[in-house]
């Protein structure tokens, strides 16, 4: 800020009424309408909305990183840092810039860090390499400078033995430390904002947290702006001064955060809000003492025998002539018409365990039990006809359902593998499962391709329900669907399950999710259950302190607290 306190230092950056549409072979498709905004210096700005809100749009037209399809039809990105090009002391108008210019405000002056780091990351070049092209890219130092700039920058976004990380392969780096990487990329020539894309998404709930206060920490000490771009407003609530939501092109409220969260004025804003888990203290199922918290009248829970039980289950993988435990005795049991949140971070076994309760992956020890009859060592048809009782909705549904077939036929295939009816019947079966999923019956004659991600999870849920299950395991069901499609599923989860007395394992990195539909919880970290209980009391009172760490990573979630959803917004 200026040290004349009565004049406000000039925005870093001014957009002014931008208009962006897509050119496609069906016509012009409107993606931005109308958005203004500014971002001063030293703000953290978030810009907050679903997929295809046009946020994402937004960030490609302020780098100048737009794709041929794309036009600006109005408006203005003016850049008022020294963009090096512009000798005249006025703002840099992005939008009618030469390249030249451009490629000096891109990098130089705004950081960009992209989402996805297998994707932006070159998989045949050295991660030291990687950081030094920007330092290079701009002269900003010879050659040796700039390989000591890029392994300095890697110790500056807390990378261990940033040495010999710089000389290793992307793919040599865990996800999160690919991440770093990016963010590295985009400070190492001292930009004045930082625009994040979505940084984090990808990424465990506590890798998120320690990326975001490491970021943070970073553009506090540099005095960095940055623009958040986001479909999380809780991450949003927690990390900015200052939010934005956009919805179908357009900003529909802004605020300080603190404004956003507790007073929001747009229907959908507010939305938003009631969609996202770690935002709300309303559960959508009730533990079998009852709550008034709750969506969902209290269940009364059978003792036995259990839906699906696991009784010290080991599995080894080999491993570099050796062996190496993903799982190491752990025992749970799902009552009937109840579901268990299995959670942990990647790497922890939670998947593995899933597949062993499917009967996809053998236990090195330990025993698999349905409705109390071990089936641990079952084979051939008695193990075809087991996969009618257990069934699996997986986190991809685009990459389960066969793109060939019609959506109809993919619900129907369980059955035409078990031999059950005729063509007709399967036809409308799947007909009838699709409206018990919410969808209309006219969609069973299209695509996958032609399917929203929501839709389409709708879909597998309806091919798991074909055979009539008792058991289904939901292997991170809605980790890849924005937070108001991911309500509509885990509504229509508890729904099932209540009609049809489903009992899951909820299978999720995401503390905020499970607590809202899960019965009882476990906590599973390298292959070992720390704790489980009563989802209530494992979130009211957790004993161990990777719990306690889970719980304080949840977004918008104050450290410490006892309960999701009663976050304390930023100050305005």
């Amino acid at each position: 800020m200026s040290s004349d306190s009565t004049t406000p230092a000039s925005p870093l950056l001014t957009v002014e009424n931008l208009r962006v549409s897509y050119r496609t072979h069906g016509g012009t498709v409107p993606a931005v309408r109308g958005v203004s905004f500014t971002v001063d210096p030293g703000e953290r700005l978030a810009l907050v909305g679903e997929s295809g809100s046009g946020k994402s749009t937004v960030a490609s037209v302020i780098l100048g990183l737009t794709p041929p399809e794309l036009h600006v039809d109005s408006g203005s990105v003016l850049w008022n840092g020294h963009a090096g090009g512009d000798r005249t002391g006025h703002p840099t108008d992005i939008l009618r810039a030469r390249e030249r210019v451009l490629r000096t405000v891109r990098g130089r002056r705004i950081g960009y860090v992209p989402q996805d780091p297998t994707v932006s990351l070159n998989p045949v070049m050295r991660i030291g390499e990687q950081i030094a092209e920007a330092v290079l890219t701009h002269r900003l130092a010879p050659k040796a400078e700039a390989r000591r700039r890029a392994v300095e920058a890697l110790a500056t976004v807390g990378i261990d033995d940033p040495e010999l990380r710089a000389r290793q392969y992307p793919h040599e780096l865990s996800g999160g430390m690919r991440q770093r990487v990016l963010i590295a990329v985009a400070l190492v020539a001292s930009p004045s904002l930082l625009i994040a894309d979505e940084p984090t998404s990808a990424l465990d709930v506590t890798v998120q947290k320690r990326i975001l206060d490491h970021l943070d920490r970073l553009t506090a000490d540099r005095g960095l702006a940055s623009l958040l771009i986001t479909h999380d407003l809780g991450v949003a609530v927690e990390r900015a001064d200052r939010i934005l939501v956009m919805s179908r092109g357009q900003i529909v409220e802004a605020g300080p955060a603190g404004q956003v969260l507790n007073h929001p004025t747009h229907p959908y804003t507010r939305q938003l809000i009631s969609d996202a888990p770690g935002l709300t203290t309303v559960r959508r199922v009730a533990g079998p003492t009852g709550d008034d918290r709750q969506r969902t009248p209290a269940l009364t829970v059978p003792r036995t025998p259990p839906a699906l039980e696991l009784r010290g289950i080991v599995k080894d993988f080999p491993s570099g002539g050796g062996t190496f435990r993903a799982v190491d005795g752990v025992s749970l049991r799902i009552d009937r018409g109840t579901t268990y949140g299995l959670v942990g971070e990647s790497g922890s076994g939670k998947t593995t365990l899933g597949r062993i309760a499917l009967r996809l992956e053998q236990p090195t020890d330990g025993r698999v039990l349905l409705d109390g009859t071990d089936i641990t060592g079952i084979t051939g048809g008695d193990l075809r006809r087991l996969r009618t009782r257990i069934q699996v909705v997986q986190q991809n549904p685009y990459a389960t359902l066969n793109p060939r077939l019609t959506v109809g036929e993919n619900i129907a295939e369980p059955l035409a593998a078990t031999r059950t009816g005729n063509r007709r019947q399967r036809r409308d079966l799947a007909r009838e499962l699709l409206e018990q999923v919410a969808l209309p019956a006219e969609l069973a004659d299209r695509r996958p391709a032609g399917l929203s991600g929501g839709q389409r999870q709708r879909v597998a849920i309806a091919r798991a329900l074909t055979v009539d299950p008792e058991v289904v395991i939901l292997d991170e069901p809605v980790s890849a669907l924005d937070v108001s499609v991911q309500a509509q599923i885990l509504d229509l989860l508890v729904d099932l399950q209540d009609r049809r007395g489903l009992s899951y394992l909820f299978i999720s990195h995401d503390l905020a999710v499970v607590r809202d539909i899960a019965h009882r919880v476990g906590v599973i970290r390298r292959g070992h259950l720390l704790e489980e209980g009563p989802t209530l009391d494992i979130f009211g009172s957790p004993t161990h302190p990777y719990t306690r760490e889970l719980l304080d990573a949840i977004p918008g979630r104050p450290a410490g607290a006892g309960q999701p959803g009663q976050a304390v917004a930023a100050a305005p």
